[in-house]
């Protein structure tokens, strides 16, 4: 999976000189972003670029809402990251309003994304209040007395930034 910024307008002429790419505009209040999942080559002069360790569901979607968890993991911790991930309930992808995830490991950075998308911004503020998004903790594993006992494999807090999603044609 590859991704670009830039101005809308800049964007916008990516889309129009590549009608044939599957292509997924967002726009928050900051920047506007670009994603193109594909097994071949980048069609962006600079991308960053993530393997998809993880997939369900498209990210090709007319319209909707993206939400990106950046969490920035040590080396030592990679594996153990992927194997909770790859090992996780599941519950998220029974969530009403939930249409799709990657989790994203970074080819040249430190930081893996976990990428969902959903029917809408209501629907992911729905979830982040249920049972499974408290289920959906990263725990690694317990401590005595059932407390949560976490290796620190992380480097730096994580962060999280949201977009709206804008069909090609309405952009």
């Amino acid at each position: 999976m590859y991704f670009t910024s830039g101005t809308e307008d800049y964007l916008k002429k990516i889309i129009e000189d590549n009608k044939k790419e599957n292509l997924l505009f967002m726009h928050n209040e900051d920047t506007s972003l670009l994603a193109h999942e594909t097994e071949g080559n980048s069609i962006f002069k600079a991308p960053r670029k993530y393997e998809v360790i993880i997939s369900t569901g498209a990210i090709i979607v007319p319209s909707g809402f993206a939400v990106f968890n950046h969490i920035p993991v040590t080396d030592e911790g990679r594996p153990l990251f992927e194997y909770h991930y790859k090992n996780r309930a599941k519950l998220i992808e029974k969530e009403p309003g939930f249409l799709a995830i990657r989790v994203l490991r970074p080819s040249r950075l430190d930081t893996y994304i976990i990428f969902t998308l959903w029917k809408n911004e209501s629907a992911f503020k729905q979830w982040q209040t249920s049972n499974s998004f408290s289920e959906a903790d990263f725990h690694l594993n317990t401590g005595e007395k059932g407390e949560k006992k976490q290796p620190n494999i992380f480097l730096r807090p994580s962060f999280v930034t949201k977009y709206k999603i804008y069909e090609k044609k309405n952009i």
